[in-house]
C-alpha cells in the first residue's frame, strides 16, 4: 500500500481541474478528490486526472457511502471505489459519519443519534467497508444544525466509533467550529478530546454566518480567523498532521487557494519548531 501523505494539500474541484492541471505540482503536497464524481468519466477530465495522480499525491474522500443509514451497504459502489483507489494509487479513503440515503440519495449528510446502538451498528457498517476496500478507513466529524435524542455526547460517540470500528480520524476543523457555535460547546474541548492516535489528517474550510449562533458548512469562502487558531491549537495538542483545505465553490484565483494552503504550511513549520 501507498505511504500516507504529509504537508498541506487541496481539495480538486471540476472547475479547478485545468488551473491544477497546470500549476499544482510544487504548489500543494496532495491533492482530495471525491471518487464518485469520477468513477467512469472519460476524455479530458480523466486524461488530467491521470496526469495529475502521476505527480501529485492523492486521497479520496467519499460522498455517499452512507455510514449511519440503516439500508444495506451498496457493495457494487465499493467495488467500483476499491478499482479506483487501486487504479490512480490514493494513499487514503474518508468517508462522512453520517447518514445520506435511505429510499434513494439524500444529497446531504443527515446527523445521527449518539447512542450505544448507533455505535454498534456503524462500527459494523465500518469494518464491512475495511474489509471490501481492503484497506483503513477514515471516518470525518460532521457539522450539524440539528440533534437527535441520545444519551452520548458528540466526542464520546466518535471516539466509541473509533474504537469499536479500530478506524481513523479525519478531523474537520472547521465542523467543530460550525458545531460549536450552533450547539454551543467548547471547540478546544472537543478537539482536546479526541484521540490524537487515530487522528489522519486534518480539514479546513469557510463557513457562511446565517445568524450570531448559526453558521453553515458551506465551503464556499476563504477561512475565518477563530478557525485558524484552532488549527494551530489542534497542532499543539495532537502534533502536526497532514491538512487539507476544501473549496467547493466561489471560486477565487487559484493563487489565493495556493496563499491559503501556503498558510497552512506555515503554521505547520511554525508548530514543528
Amino acid at each position: 500500500m501507498q505511504p500516507f501523505v504529509s504537508g498541506a494539500g487541496l481539495g480538486l474541484r471540476r472547475g479547478l481541474l485545468t488551473a491544477l492541471a497546470d500549476s499544482a505540482v510544487g504548489q500543494v503536497d496532495f491533492l482530495e478528490i471525491a471518487p464518485e464524481n469520477w468513477i467512469g468519466v472519460g476524455g479530458r477530465f480523466a486524461r488530467q486526472l491521470r496526469g495529475l495522480s502521476e505527480r501529485v499525491p492523492f486521497l479520496c474522500h467519499g460522498l455517499s457511502l452512507n455510514l449511519g443509514g440503516v439500508a444495506p451497504l451498496d457493495i457494487e459502489l465499493l467495488k467500483a471505489i476499491k478499482g479506483f483507489l487501486d487504479e490512480h494509487g490514493i494513499r487514503g479513503y474518508s468517508e462522512h459519519l453520517s447518514a445520506c440515503a435511505d429510499e434513494g440519495q439524500l444529497y446531504d449528510l443527515m446527523p445521527l443519534p449518539f447512542t450505544a446502538q448507533t455505535v454498534q451498528r456503524v462500527a459494523e457498517r465500518i469494518r464491512t467497508v475495511q474489509d471490501v476496500l481492503e484497506r483503513p478507513l477514515i471516518i470525518e466529524n460532521v457539522s450539524a444544525y440539528a440533534r437527535l435524542p441520545g444519551e452520548l455526547d458528540e466526542t464520546s460517540f466518535i471516539r466509541a466509533v473509533l474504537d469499536d470500528a479500530d478506524c481513523q480520524l479525519l478531523l474537520d476543523i472547521n465542523n467543530v467550529y460550525v458545531n460549536a457555535t450552533n450547539f454551543s460547546f467548547d471547540p478546544l474541548a472537543y478537539i482536546q478530546a479526541m484521540p490524537g492516535e487515530r487522528i489522519a489528517y486534518l480539514h479546513m474550510a469557510g463557513h457562511y454566518d446565517e445568524a450570531a449562533d448559526l453558521k453553515i458548512d458551506t465551503h464556499g469562502a476563504p477561512v475565518c480567523d477563530p478557525v485558524w487558531t484552532l488549527l494551530q491549537q489542534a497542532y499543539a495538542l495532537h502534533g502536526v498532521r497532514p491538512t487539507l483545505l476544501e473549496r467547493d465553490f466561489n471560486f477565487p484565483p487559484v493563487s489565493e487557494l495556493y496563499a491559503e494552503v501556503a498558510q497552512i504550511r506555515t503554521l505547520q513549520q511554525e508548530a514543528g519548531r
